[in-house]
């Protein structure tokens, strides 16, 4: 059965490769999430309707040519921009986190329009997610930024997990999560790294060390929740929108946005060793710890018209056009005639 207009249309195309650049940029931004980024392009569902036919072996030229259409360009956007933004958080942090938070609390208008109104399900659904968030940024502070950026091959695996399945859920962002579990920054670097090592043919031993396991933690990851969402929305619609509501608003908890980075010293912890004179000056700036630190006036009015512009921006996209492509995957229930 036909999914909507075919592949080969221009228009179609040019809205799955705008789809995947926008969603790559996404990816490297915290506060801005894939799913909705794909949803303001209007082909969310194409998206997710390509992935699981292609993983349940169901093949069709439409959906090898929209996956393929749609992950190229948020590949290129990543590809392009991870220098760039990886730059700018370490060097303009409280400046980027204020936008951050702007751009994840910008989510709150699209989720709210599909869940209202509100029902017992969406309620809970808002709590347990709240709840969730609440533990995983209260862990991560307890443990502190310096500890949880060295877990190894196996956090980048987890952390590529988390990511790759918040990335196509609508208002929750795969780039944050990175943040939160501190492997942002390690995987900018990682991406800028080898495409370095690739240019000047240097060693790409270090880059993918970080991108091989992160990258496989997110294709599961899309593939599970790409599988997952068409039956969780079909079935338990309420409860899911509920839970992500709760992410989101969760998220804004680990975006507090007076924190800088400051020189590790002799006898921390970083990526799991002692830091010794020896290894001081070897440490990466994005392996670096942040602190808070008390900002000024001006400080605080710059970050809430951040957030403003943040918030503006991300409500913005999320009312391009394009919806109509966008309405779940299960067929509409037919009343019969009388």
């Amino acid at each position: 059965m036909s999914d909507g207009p075919h592949i080969t249309n221009p228009l179609l195309l040019v809205r799955c490769a705008l789809g995947g650049v926008l969603m790559g940029l996404a990816n490297l931004v915290p506060g801005i999430s894939g799913g909705t980024m794909l949803l303001a392009a209007g082909v969310y569902r194409r998206f997710v309707n390509a992935i699981a036919r292609i993983t349940t072996f169901r093949w069709s030229l439409e959906s090898i040519v929209t996956l393929a259409v749609i992950v190229g360009g948020a590949g290129a956007a990543i590809v392009l921009g991870a220098g760039i933004v990886g730059d700018l958080v370490h060097e303009h942090r409280w400046v980027m986190y204020s936008l951050f938070l702007g751009l994840t609390l910008g989510g709150v208008p699209l989720l709210w329009s599909l869940i209202r109104p509100a029902t017992p399900a969406a309620i809970g659904g808002f709590v347990g997610g709240l709840a969730f968030m609440v533990v995983l940024v209260t862990a991560q502070s307890i443990g502190g930024e310096s500890q949880s950026t060295g877990g190894g091959w196996w956090l980048h695996l987890i952390a590529g997990l988390a990511a790759g399945s918040a990335m196509v859920l609508p208002g929750l962002s795969g780039s944050y999560v990175l943040l939160i579990l501190g492997e942002y920054l390690i995987v900018l670097g990682a991406v800028e790294g080898a495409k370095i090592a690739l240019q000047d043919g240097g060693d790409l031993a270090e880059p993918l060390s970080v991108i091989i396991p992160v990258g496989i933690g997110a294709i599961i990851g899309v593939v599970g929740v790409s599988n997952a969402v068409r039956w969780f929305l079909d079935h338990a619609r309420q409860a899911t929108l509920g839970v992500l509501m709760g992410l989101l608003l969760g998220a804004v908890l680990g975006l507090w946005p007076f924190k800088a980075a400051r020189q590790p010293e002799i006898g921390e912890i970083i990526r799991g060793q002692a830091v010794t004179e020896e290894t001081l000056d070897a440490i990466k700036p994005e392996h670096w710890p942040t602190e808070a630190f008390s900002a000024s006036a001006g400080q605080w009015a710059s970050a809430f018209a951040l957030v403003l512009v943040g918030f503006a921006c991300s409500v913005g996209i999320g009312m391009i056009g394009g919806g109509e492509e966008d309405e779940p995957s299960s067929p509409p229930e037919v009343t019969p005639k009388k």
